[in-house]
């Protein structure tokens, strides 16, 4: 039932007219209160597999990592009403992300060379940005490691601090960057990339990742159940 359910479309109608139904048909409709208390369960116990970002690292480290791949990505939601204030005091939606124009849940991952997912965060809400987010959830843990593995990320963690590799960005001013950093910035950006691979992984394979019409506050817990499915399908958990 995990499985069928991470790979729908996540409403709990579409899983009620697979496992039951005659009784989804005739007198339960979508939504109903065992599906939804089945769905539930089946995301907790998988989302309890998954490593935690410590142990995550360890076992890189130990598999001689050369480096890992840091990501973020916004996953659509329903609307919600939850506001907050912006640095300026004005009332905000607090799940709204400006990186996609639409209501959704921050979570970041780091991902192997090869592009498979290693571990993913809990959910942040999609006002946050991604360098936030990862100062809240990654930085701390990743710092003893990266003399070793260093870190692989987009612009958007420009000022993550030592050991994580963004691209330079062209200064005001300035018409073209110097060969040798248009050359780095190259490499990173074509080693960089295979973590785009990764959410596809999580994303594409796990369909109620690319809208979760649960709560937003749930979308870490999905992420990490369909990581776990994802280390299964790739033989690097039991």
């Amino acid at each position: 039932m995990a499985t069928a359910w991470l790979r729908a479309s996540g409403t709990t109608g579409n899983i009620s007219s697979i496992f039951a139904p005659a009784a989804y048909s005739e007198t339960c409709g979508p939504g109903t209160f065992v599906t939804r208390m089945l769905k539930i369960r089946c995301e907790n116990v998988l989302a309890a597999r998954a490593p935690g970002l410590q142990e995550a690292l360890e076992r890189a480290l130990e598999e001689g990592t050369p480096y890992v791949i840091l990501d973020g990505k916004i996953v659509a939601s329903d609307r919600c009403r939850e506001k907050t204030l912006s640095r300026k005091g004005e009332a905000i939606d607090l799940w709204y992300a400006g990186k996609t124009h639409d209501f959704g849940g921050n979570i970041q991952a780091l991902f192997y060379p090869c592009g498979i997912p290693l571990w993913v965060s809990d959910v942040l809400p999609g006002n946050v940005h991604d360098l936030a987010a990862a100062r809240e959830n990654v930085l701390g843990v990743l710092r003893p490691f990266l003399d070793a593995m260093p870190v692989l990320a987009d612009p958007g963690y420009e000022g993550a601090g030592y050991g994580v590799h963004v691209p330079v960005k062209k200064p005001a001013g300035v018409k073209e960057l110097d060969l040798d950093t248009r050359a780095r910035n190259a490499l990173l950006r074509s080693v960089r990339c295979l973590g785009e691979r990764g959410f596809a992984l999580l994303t594409q394979r796990w369909k109620t990742l690319q809208h979760v019409t649960a709560s937003p506050g749930r979308i870490g817990l999905i992420a990490r159940a369909a990581l776990v499915l994802v280390l299964f399908e790739h033989k690097m958990i039991k």
